[in-house]
């Protein structure tokens, strides 16, 4: 397993007591995208497609923690965007870890070697790296000659220093089991310390929108990559192993959009990370106020082929939990790659796509013209 064991009896204790509280909703991961700005371009990414005005806008260091405290999750992952571009990144890891929660930085790796300093090895907290493949994979995907290379080398170097470091990678309908399967050899032995791994999912502004997988082609794909890793028990995941299983199309499950809420410059996104379709001003009003049962497989046409972690890893834990034996047989027994399927959840009663891009960036893009005219006059009654 690639969870840290003080990880996962932190977490597995957070979930048991929401369980006993009798908490329908509960968060399990604050993803906190500090900036939408990125020093890449990646034809699959939707994270990226902004404005100048909101592109330059950065989360404070005080509303970054607050929402930290807010929400209460016991694992804060940082986002991006490239949050190795917030100046401030340094003093917000220090804020999460100082309130024991684990704290993840998703980059790219690019500055990474540049900073690296600034951080400090621990316990609580994770370098988690960009990488989608081998080499010509990744620089294919992040459309950029060299950029393997490079994390390789920043992977390299912050493992040098004592981090914590995983990798995240994305698959998309043209990754190679075979390959895939190589490269998970690869990163094992450059010794990174836990894998993530998910199918792309169909970001509706990705430049990109010829390789997204399906859903029965993502369970092709993860049954053919497990079978040639002893059923996935040859590397260390840094996920539960229900979820692997559920991407191999042995489990049933309904995505849990709340368990990995967003909070970025616009605020809390509704309903999860992958889609912003409203923002609520609290985390309360939007774990209240939110028409959960408006979105997910078999509700939304949006979410039909969706089975990315930050939907479906908190439904897996929770599972974990309630059922403690499946998880450990998984755990022993790897995941099943060969037999018939989980029944897929129907279709036929979702909703139309709605398109609410043009108008949320519009909304921002007038608070943000409202808040500079507002800081000019201020500025100006101070003038003496």
């Amino acid at each position: 397993m690639g969870i840290p064991f003080r990880q996962v009896v932190s977490v597995g204790a957070y979930v048991v007591r929401q369980h006993l509280a009798g908490r329908k909703r509960y968060p399990l991961v604050l993803m906190l995208e500090p900036l939408f700005q990125c020093n890449l371009a990646c034809a699959g990414c939707g994270k990226i497609d902004y404005p100048d005005p909101i592109l330059s806008q950065r989360i404070s260091v005080r509303d970054a923690l607050d929402s930290v405290d807010e929400c209460g999750a016991p694992v804060v992952v940082m986002a991006g965007g490239e949050p190795l571009l917030h100046k401030d990144l340094p003093e917000i890891v220090r804020g999460v870890i100082a309130r024991r929660k684990f704290a993840i930085v998703c980059t790219n790796a690019l500055l990474l070697q540049k900073k690296i300093d600034q951080y400090q090895p621990g316990p609580y907290f994770t370098w988690s790296i960009h990488l989608d493949g081998d080499r010509e994979a990744h620089d294919r995907s992040v459309c950029q000659p060299g950029v393997y290379d490079r994390a390789v080398a920043a992977l390299q170097a912050a493992k040098a220093k004592g981090f914590r470091v995983t990798i995240n990678c994305t698959f998309f309908n043209d990754t190679d089991p075979e390959r895939a399967a190589a490269f998970f050899d690869t990163v094992t032995e450059l010794g990174v310390d836990g894998i993530t791994v998910s199918p792309g999912y169909a970001y509706e502004r990705a430049p990109d929108q010829a390789h997204f997988l399906n859903r029965s082609a993502t369970k092709e794909l993860f049954r053919a990559i497990f079978r040639r890793g002893d059923r996935g028990r040859k590397w260390a995941f840094n996920q539960s192993g229900l979820f692997l299983d559920f991407l191999a199309g042995n489990e049933t499950y309904r995505c849990t959009p709340w368990g990995n809420p967003t909070r970025n410059v616009f605020g809390w996104q509704r309903p999860c990370y992958l889609l912003g379709e409203g923002y609520a001003a609290t985390f309360r009003e939007l774990m209240e106020e939110t028409d959960w049962d408006a979105y997910g497989v078999g509700n939304y046409e949006k979410c039909a082929d969706c089975m990315v972690h930050s939907g479906f890893e908190a439904t897996a834990v929770a599972d974990s939990v309630k059922r403690p034996w499946k998880a450990l047989g998984v755990a022993l027994k790897g995941v099943r790659t060969e037999g018939p399927m989980a029944p897929e959840i129907s279709l036929e009663r979702q909703r139309p796509a709605e398109f609410v891009f043009e108008r949320s960036v519009a909304q921002r893009l007038s608070e943000t013209r409202r808040e500079q005219v507002g800081e000019r006059i201020a500025k100006t009654a101070a003038t003496p």
